[in-house]
């Protein structure tokens, strides 16, 4: 799965891409950021992953801490504004450090000045090997059917919708099965689901029998916490669709467990 320079015709040398990993992949499902890697490379592009990383603070600016959610965005700042682009397979993440950054950092205008522009160079995964990098993947096949949910953070804050699909018709054997409400939360919602765990639940029962009828045999999505909140109620309900991020799909690397399977 190979994109050359001259194929992507925006660039004299390779971007160099800061990866923001995030807290959940780095913490629960690792495999989604060896994927983004790859196709970060396989798109041209030449990647670092910072050490000095940390949270994004979007659970504390969501919980009213706005202190320590500005104390996290300029340490975030620091970390990744050398970088000609910032990318993560998160669309919530990457809508708190693009739409939030500056709302945290309203008290200082010089740190405001800085989120805006490190914001403006963010991007989340699909929309940035897509709108950016033009790129498609190659030599990827999967014998199955897919139906996809649109995270609440990607869709209405990023305008990811079209991308991930794009970007998944060039997968050979995948077939697109329509979701009902795609559009419509899970009921994860970050601290949502921890501060109200009933309307949580009920949430995402509905949107779990809404995948069912989609009668397609994988869920795909480009947020783990929605990806992990669905794949738990669908086990629960005794569902034998299979959940991925949609990256691990692109690059080929969704041949072990689903989410939540134990491996």
């Amino acid at each position: 799965m190979t994109t050359t320079l001259k194929q992507i015709g925006a660039f004299s040398s390779p971007p160099r891409v800061g990866l923001f990993v995030t807290c959940l992949v780095d913490a629960m499902r690792p495999s989604v950021g060896f994927a983004t890697l790859k196709l970060l490379r396989d798109a041209g592009c030449r990647v670092e992953v910072p050490d000095a990383q940390t949270c994004c603070g979007q659970p504390a600016f969501n919980s009213g801490d706005t202190a320590d959610a500005a104390v996290l965005a300029r340490h975030f700042i620091e970390t990744f504004e050398g970088y000609d682009y910032v990318v993560a397979p998160s669309g919530s993440c990457v809508g708190m450090t693009r739409a939030h950054y500056a709302e945290a950092l309203a008290d200082d205008p010089a740190w405001a000045e800085r989120a805006r522009r490190l914001g403006e160079r963010t991007y989340e995964l699909m929309s940035f090997l897509v709108d950016v990098m033009h790129f498609a993947p190659a030599d990827v096949k999967l014998d199955t059917s897919f139906t996809y949910h649109d995270s609440c953070s990607g869709l209405r804050e990023l305008g990811v919708h079209d991308q991930p699909r794009a970007l998944l018709d060039k997968v050979s054997g995948l077939t697109l099965k329509p979701l009902e409400g795609n559009d419509v939360c899970c009921g994860f919602g970050g601290t949502f689901c921890v501060k109200y765990p009933a309307i949580s639940n009920a949430v995402v029962g509905e949107k779990a029998d809404a995948i069912d009828r989609s009668g397609a045999s994988l869920l795909l999505g480009g947020d783990l916490g929605c990806l992990m909140n669905m794949a738990g109620k669908l086990k629960r309900k005794g569902s034998s669709v299979r959940s991925f991020h949609a990256a691990e799909v692109l690059a080929g690397m969704a041949g072990g467990p689903a989410i939540g399977e134990e491996r």
